[in-house]
Formats: C-alpha cells, sequence, structure tokens
C-alpha cells in the first residue's frame, strides 16, 4: 500500500499483492446459479439486457454482445443459489499448476459451449472457481454506439438529435462480481495467491482493520477494471452483486425504464461510484439477487498503486441517490442466525466489534 486517506496504515495483511502467483488470470468469463425456475430467470435477463444463447431442461447460458463462450449459466434446482464464477487463464500449463492446488480437480473438458478445459477449484469461503482455457468464443452480436455528447464548449452532434430506442439496454460483457464473507483475510489472500488479483483499492475501519477489497487483474500494462473481483466482510459467505457493462449512461438510463415498466424491483441508483468511477444502477432478479448496470469505469494498468479509504455508506456513491439501508441489510433467517454464531465462533475475522461497526454505518 503506498497510499492512504486519513486513515490508519492495515492492521492486517490483506490484501496484498503476491510476489509469485499460481497463475494469472485474464478475464472473468461467466457466473453460475442454481435456479428453480429457468424461464422466469431468462425472463428477467433478457430485460435487463443479456441474450439467451441456449437453454435446456436442465441449464440455461446466456451472453452480452462482446466475444464470448457465454457469460452467464443457470442450472435448473429445488432451490436458488449463487455456486460461483469462472476466471480464464493463458496456457494449458496454467491450469496443469492450478489442478495442483489443494482440493482443486484435474483438468477436465468441458460441455458447455465454448468448450475448452476447465480446473475445478473452491475458494476458502466456498465458492466454486472454473479456471478455462481454450475456449472458443462466439462472433460479437450488434449494439448502438454510444451517443455523441454536446459539451459545453465543444459539440459533436448539430443538426441532430438524441432519440436512443426504448428497449433493454444492450449488455456488452460481464463486469465484476462482489462476494461477502466471514473469512475475509483467508479469501483475499487465495486470489491473490493462486489468480495473481491485486488491489486497486480497499476500504478500513477506523482502526485501520480492512472490510472491503477491490481486486483487479493483473495484465501488465494492458488496462483492466478497477474490479473484477471485490470481497467485503459479511458474517457468512454471500453473494452480493454482480455488475454489466453497457455502453453509455442513456444505456444505464433507458435500463430503469425499461426494467422499472416491465415490473421488477429496483435496489438503488442511478449515481457514480467514488472507487471505480461507475455510473450505475442496480435491479433485483425474481429471488432478490442485485444485478448492475453500469459504465464509464476506472480501469488501471499494473502500476497503480493501491488506495487505502475510511468505509461508510456515505463513501459509496460521488452522486445520486443515497445508498438504501436495505442494500446491504443481511438477509436474516434461523439458518443464517445459527451461521452467524458459528462463524462467530470460528472465524478470526469475524468479531462483535466489527460486526457492530460495520451495522452502525450500513444497517
Amino acid at each position: 500500500m503506498t497510499r492512504t486517506d486519513v486513515v490508519p496504515l492495515l492492521a492486517t495483511p490483506q490484501p496484498a499483492r503476491h510476489p509469485n502467483p499460481t497463475v494469472k488470470a485474464q478475464c472473468l468469463t461467466h457466473l453460475i446459479f442454481e435456479r428453480p425456475a429457468l424461464d422466469k430467470t431468462a425472463r428477467f435477463l433478457t430485460d435487463f439486457g443479456l441474450t439467451v444463447l441456449e437453454q435446456t431442461e436442465g441449464t440455461l447460458y446466456l451472453r452480452g454482445t462482446e466475444p464470448t463462450a457465454y457469460c452467464y449459466r443457470v442450472h435448473r434446482a429445488k432451490q436458488e443459489r449463487f455456486i460461483g464464477i469462472g476466471l480464464s487463464v493463458q496456457t494449458l500449463q496454467d491450469l496443469n499448476r492450478l489442478a495442483l492446488v489443494p482440493g482443486a480437480s484435474s483438468v477436465e473438458n468441458l460441455s458447455h459451449p465454448g468448450g475448452g478445459r476447465c480446473v475445478r477449484l473452491t475458494d476458502p469461503s466456498g465458492f466454486v472457481v472454473e479456471a478455462v482455457h481454450g475456449q472458443t468464443y462466439a462472433d460479437p452480436l450488434p449494439h448502438r454506439a454510444a451517443l455523441p455528447l454536446n459539451l459545453a464548449l465543444e459539440h459533436a452532434r448539430i443538426n441532430a438529435t438524441q432519440r436512443p430506442p426504448i428497449e433493454p439496454p444492450q449488455v456488452l460483457r460481464l463486469g465484476h462480481i462482489v462476494i461477502e464473507v466471514a473469512d475475509y483475510q483467508a479469501t483475499c489472500a487465495w486470489y491473490t495467491e493462486h489468480f495473481g488479483l491485486i488491489p486497486s483499492d480497499v476500504q478500513v475501519l477506523s482502526d485501520g482493520s480492512p472490510v472491503v477489497s477491490f481486486l483487479r487483474l493483473d495484465l501488465g500494462e494492458t488496462p483492466a477494471d478497477h474490479h473484477t473481483l471485490a470481497i467485503a466482510q459479511g458474517f457468512m459467505a454471500a453473494y452480493s452483486h454482480s455488475a454489466f457493462e453497457v455502453v453509455d449512461a442513456d444505456a444505464v438510463g433507458m435500463g430503469q425504464r425499461v426494467l422499472q415498466e416491465r415490473g421488477w424491483n429496483h435496489s438503488w441508483g442511478i449515481g457514480r461510484h467514488i472507487l471505480g468511477s461507475q455510473i450505475f444502477d442496480y435491479w433485483q432478479d425474481p429471488w432478490g439477487d442485485k444485478h448492475e448496470h453500469y459504465c464509464d469505469g476506472d480501469v488501471f494498468t499494473v502500476t497503480q498503486p493501491c488506495g487505502v479509504h475510511a468505509v461508510s455508506a456515505k463513501a459509496m456513491a460521488q452522486w445520486g441517490q443515497r445508498m438504501p439501508k436495505r442494500f446491504t441489510r443481511p438477509r436474516m433467517s434461523l439458518p443464517n442466525l445459527r451461521m452467524l454464531f458459528r462463524n462467530l465462533r470460528r472465524s478470526p475475522d469475524v468479531t462483535l466489534r466489527k460486526l457492530a461497526s460495520l451495522l452502525r454505518m450500513f444497517a
């Protein structure tokens, strides 16, 4: 860490760049969910702006407009559940190295769209990571160009009007995923050690304890998204949200109009984040899981140092609606309460003091 924003130095060692990671992931390829109703899932996600690539009796695959095998996979199951993510690696040798990680599978052939080969791993919080290589990408799909903007001192559009179509915004690609975990230190360390992720920004409590890490891919001098994976301290492992890039702010706004008119539940937005700078808008799928439209996010090369910032609800957005309390409120149930008490006894990262601090700020 080389930069601070009026907060103490980190009291614990993670997140930090690993000096010699097992591999360096190249791309967030896909998400994996289980859902009891594939048709209902497809209806929300197509209204959201994804395109159905393939649907069978048991599995649904969706994609964005950029070249991809697919970016969203849903398996039919009795209960809804987030399973994990896919990360691409550069070579077959990378897969062989990952196959040596404790608990990893052997290198396997993939039967999903795009084919390729895969090693399946499980992170310390129980989420599945499919490391993939050799997928065949489908051709890009057409999408509208970004709208030209008339700025105060520069007019790009003369004798022409702006009339974007009233339709679901075309999702370009899957951008990032945010998870909540009890074992914050171990989970951050696992992704930095085995996939070479590096911290862009970290949010900390008043004593310097980190509670949110924004981790990006190490692509060297090629700019990478501000974060591909964000990890937040919670009392149990849980999906927070996933984010999908659209072409411009008008697409974010049109997404809000279309999803509102079609009866879906809104979570938060429109606004602009502070860390990452994205213009954002969040919506809930039929099972209450949050999905984000965004545009205009920051991109960093490997040389960008990590920032350290105080965590607070006000630190979540530069402008727009203040983050609603329900946005970060945990889903309380008897099983979740049991998990809370179990992790208070088991996990070194889950303490009553830390949870009380987070509840005061966000609940």
